[in-house]
């Protein structure tokens, strides 16, 4: 249930830092298992904060957001949304959610539905009628919130070097959902 205590709205400038803060925090815990701990211990949000900036002020197509879950006036998730970029999307029709994206101690208390929810719409106002989001394919926990939200595997699988000097591969897998109408 959204009460006014939670929502989701689209991201401003000035969200950057919170943003960074969540995203730090939350791929800690998230890529403990994938990341080396070295490259974990070393994300700061003060790094991060010119990334979302950009991403929140410098939009490279008009269809790019960010959502932002709030708690009160905090900003304690996020989600970006996007045309799809894989070879295989039509990127008038298809379009991805990036990530999804909950403060550990956070989890479990609805933001991350709202939040898809609010991509969702978004998107179908944006007019794509179908939408991709990458998950690695170890992540069982994102993996049944996915599938229980009625977002299904298509097939498309890939590889990321995640250090760039093949020490560090995590695959993915891609889910879809059909959002027109």
């Amino acid at each position: 249930m959204t009460t006014a205590d939670q929502s989701v709205r689209i991201g401003w400038a000035e969200d950057a830092p919170a943003l960074a803060r969540v995203q730090v925090a939350a791929w800690q815990e998230l890529y403990a298992a994938v990341l080396p701990a070295e490259v974990l211990a070393g994300l700061a949000a003060e790094d991060l904060t010119p990334q979302w900036l950009d991403a929140l002020t410098r939009a490279k197509d008009a269809r790019q957001r960010v959502l932002v879950a709030l708690e009160r006036a905090t900003v304690v998730g996020y989600t970006l949304t996007m045309p799809a970029t894989d070879p295989d999307c039509d990127p008038i029709a298809d379009a991805e959610i990036a990530e999804v994206v909950v403060a550990p101690d956070r989890v479990g208390q609805g933001h991350g539905s709202r939040l898809m929810h609010a991509a969702i719409d978004t998107l179908r106002a944006d007019k794509f009628s179908r939408a991709t989001h990458w998950i690695n394919a170890t992540d069982d926990a994102s993996r049944a919130f996915f599938t229980e939200a009625g977002w299904a595997p298509d097939g498309a699988f890939r590889e990321l070097d995640l250090t760039g000097d093949g020490t560090t591969i995590v695959k993915q897998v891609r889910l879809h959902t059909t959002i027109a109408g």
